[in-house]
């Protein structure tokens, strides 16, 4: 985010998940609400919606059920000569309230530093997951 309010904001959130997890829907879904407007400003159409479909998510289920978006497996070196392996794709789930705050705070910290293009394909997994769910 550009906006070093929204990204005090942003912060404020973070702070409050790692000391309450998230048992303090309400107070999540009040930051994101006044986060919006932020990301709207700055004419971010994915961020706006990731932020909308992140407090609506939060609203109706009282918990964040998205887990964290699938990573690539650590490949072995190839030797000279060989085939490139098959990447192989980990897929995380949801097991219980710390998989929930690590998978929140980290969409939050994407939307601190949304430039990075990895950082970039995360948030369009966290979207296209909340549209999912």
């Amino acid at each position: 985010m550009e906006s070093i309010d929204g990204n005090k904001l942003i912060e404020k959130l973070q702070k409050g998940l790692a000391k309450d997890g998230i048992k303090k829907v309400d107070a999540l879904v009040k930051g994101l609400k006044e986060l919006r407007p932020y990301a709207l400003e700055e004419k971010d159409p994915t961020l706006t919606k990731v932020t909308r479909l992140t407090y609506e998510h939060l609203e109706e289920n009282k918990t964040f059920n998205i887990p964290l978006p699938p990573e690539e497996a650590i490949a072995a070196e190839v030797e000279e000569g060989e085939e490139e392996p098959e990447v192989e794709m980990i897929v995380n789930e949801i097991k219980n309230d710390d998989d929930r705050v690590e998978s929140l705070d980290y969409l939050l910290s994407l939307m601190l530093d949304r430039e990075n293009a990895t950082n970039k394909q995360d948030m369009f997994e966290y979207r296209d997951a909340l549209k999912e769910y």
